[in-house]
C-alpha cells in the first residue's frame, strides 16, 4: 500500500543529475498523472517531458507545455540569456489538471537561478506547491540533503518528503534521517527495465507505507 499523495506536487532536487526525471516519471505512472516541466533547459536527444511521455506511456493530453523551453543545457538564467530571453516569475501559473495528481518537476537545485534575481526556490514558493526532494544515495549526500531540508524549512516551503536515489546506503539514510528529520523518507527502487510496467511497479516498491 503506498502512501497519500498531495494532488499536486513539486519534484526538485540537491543537484542535477540526481534522478529527478526518473522520480517524476515513477509518480506519472504510479500515480496516472499529468506533467509540467516548467522550465527545460537542453533538448538533445529529448526534453524531460519527451522523455517521461515515453517512459510513463500516458497519452500526450496528460503532458503541459513548457512556459520556458531552452536549447542550451545550462543554468535556466545562462540558457535563458544565450536566447536573449529573461525568465519572469510572474510568467508562471499552475495548470489545470483534470488528473488526479499533477506532478511539476524542477531544474537542478533550489538555489539554481531561473534569472538575475529569483531562483528555483522562488519558483516553489510562487506556486505554493509541497516538495518531494530527489537526492543521491551514496556519498555526499548527506550534506546536500539536510542543506536543501535547512533552506525549504527556512524559506516556509513544505517539504512533503526525501527519495534517496540509487543503491542503498543505510548509514546515510539513517544520517539524514536523524539530522534532517524529514516527514517522510523513501529510498528508490532499482529497475532491471525503462518501461512503463517497470516505472508502475518501482513507485509502488518506493513509495510503500514504510516511508516514514
Amino acid at each position: 500500500m503506498t502512501v497519500d499523495f498531495p494532488k499536486e506536487i513539486f519534484v526538485t532536487g540537491t543537484d542535477t543529475g540526481v534522478g529527478k526525471t526518473v522520480v517524476s516519471a515513477m509518480l506519472c505512472a504510479g500515480l496516472d498523472a499529468s506533467y509540467w516541466k516548467p522550465i527545460q533547459a537542453g533538448r538533445d536527444p529529448l526534453t524531460d517531458t519527451e522523455q517521461i511521455r515515453h517512459w510513463s506511456g500516458l497519452p500526450e493530453e496528460r503532458f503541459f507545455p513548457e512556459r520556458y523551453n531552452l536549447e542550451r543545457p545550462m543554468s535556466p538564467h545562462a540558457a535563458a540569456e544565450a536566447e536573449d530571453i529573461e525568465i519572469l516569475l510572474d510568467d508562471f501559473r499552475l495548470p489545470e489538471s483534470a488528473s488526479p495528481h499533477l506532478v511539476v518537476e524542477g531544474a537542478g537545485g533550489l538555489l539554481v537561478p531561473i534569472n538575475r534575481r529569483e531562483t528555483i526556490l522562488e519558483l516553489i514558493r510562487r506556486l505554493e506547491l509541497p516538495v518531494l526532494l530527489v537526492a543521491r544515495s551514496g556519498l555526499g549526500t548527506i550534506n546536500h540533503t539536510l542543506m536543501s531540508i535547512q533552506m525549504l524549512e527556512s524559506s516556509g516551503i513544505t517539504l512533503w518528503g526525501v527519495v534517496l536515489n540509487g543503491e542503498k546506503h543505510p548509514s546515510n539514510e539513517d544520517a539524514i534521517r536523524h539530522f534532517g528529520n524529514p516527514p517522510r523518507l523513501f529510498s528508490s527502487a532499482p529497475m532491471d527495465q525503462l518501461t512503463p510496467e517497470s516505472f508502475k511497479t518501482a513507485f509502488l516498491r518506493t513509495f510503500d507505507s514504510q516511508g516514514s
